[in-house]
């Protein structure tokens, strides 16, 4: 069986930036074969990906968040984290969990960034399109 079915991790934290990821992989993969969930934050999806990986119903896991330095906690530490138990969920699973996470260093709530950033997770989403089906192509390849 040949799977056809990808998940899609979506931050809630600044979801109208966020959110425009999605935008940018469904023009690549349909959204009738993406399963999309939401969780609080950035800090939540390496383990949902990690699950949803396990699951063996996806050819890939896809998550989207931003990571902004609030002035409170060290933004780099949780970009980091999230980073890595991605990539750990990914190496654990066998599953291509694919991050779309991003951590600006200037960012500024104005019109302006928030314009830049949607675009750019736009974008960013179309490349974990691309890479999810090149990736899905290379396995397949190996596996014949």
């Amino acid at each position: 069986m040949t799977l056809s079915r990808y998940a899609f991790v979506k931050a809630n934290w600044y979801s109208d930036i966020v959110d425009q990821a999605l935008v940018g992989f469904n023009e690549l993969i349909p959204a009738q074969q993406v399963d999309v969930f939401d969780v609080p934050g950035a800090f939540e999806m390496p383990l949902v990906a990690r699950d949803l990986a396990a699951s063996g119903r996806y050819v890939a896991v896809a998550a989207a968040a931003f990571v902004v330095d609030g002035g409170i906690y060290r933004h780099d530490f949780v970009a980091q984290a999230v980073v890595d138990g991605l990539m750990r969920a990914g190496m654990d699973s066998g599953v291509p969990v694919l991050s779309v996470s991003l951590t600006p260093h200037q960012y500024q709530d104005t019109d302006h960034h928030n314009a830049i950033y949607r675009a750019h997770f736009v974008e960013k989403g179309r490349e974990a399109a691309q890479a999810a089906l090149m990736i899905g192509k290379t396995r397949q390849s190996l596996a014949a």
